[in-house]
């Protein structure tokens, strides 16, 4: 399958389904952390396919600073809605692709009324991490992820990585290895 991991610069993703035999692709604006196949550049210019060929699936990570419930005391900002407004047509151009197999992932906040209603939340416990970190999917095509391996710990991933830096964004969205192998393993059969 051809796999476009939109708005993914770690690479976790891309790996787990390139691991599994598929042609994964990331696509960012910046570069990425790991070795793999990646485009550097807006993912709105190719979501029509790679080398002539269409996408089968793509998996999007779009950015959540403006979509977040985090952000919620900004939203009556006229400048944070803006910039809301934007997040959420980036979003719904995503899922609007020419691609049958779609998801889309950001953690709780507007999208739910703004955008669809969410199709399903998952947490890193439920993929063999000790952590909690609500994430939101909206899926199109595929269905919903199964648990993998349940771990008893649930310390807060977003306590844990709250230290103010230039990095904090970076850490905190991250995906977890356990729900990118899950990805992998669950929805790289079609």
């Amino acid at each position: 399958m051809r796999i476009l991991v939109a708005c993914e610069f770690s690479g976790a993703v891309r790996a787990a389904f390139a691991l599994r035999g598929h042609r994964a692709v990331s696509c960012d604006l910046d570069p990425s952390e790991t070795p793999g196949e990646h485009i550097l550049g807006n993912v709105l210019d190719h979501l029509d396919g790679i080398d002539g060929q269409p996408w089968d699936m793509m998996l999007a990570f779009p950015p959540c600073t403006y979509l977040t419930r985090a952000g919620g005391r900004y939203w009556s900002d006229p400048t944070w809605r803006a910039n809301q407004n934007a997040a959420v047509e980036f979003v719904r151009a995503l899922w609007e692709a020419p691609i049958p197999r779609v998801c889309i992932e950001n953690p709780p906040g507007c999208l739910s009324s703004r955008f669809n209603p969410i199709f399903q939340t998952i947490q890193p416990w439920q993929f063999g991490h000790g952590y909690t970190k609500l994430t939101c999917l909206w899926l199109r095509g595929i269905p919903p992820l199964i648990d993998t391996v349940i771990h008893q710990g649930r310390e807060s991933w977003t306590e844990k990585n709250n230290p103010r830096s230039k990095q904090r964004s970076r850490r905190r969205s991250r995906t977890f290895q356990g729900i990118a192998d899950a990805m992998a393993n669950q929805w790289g059969g079609f």
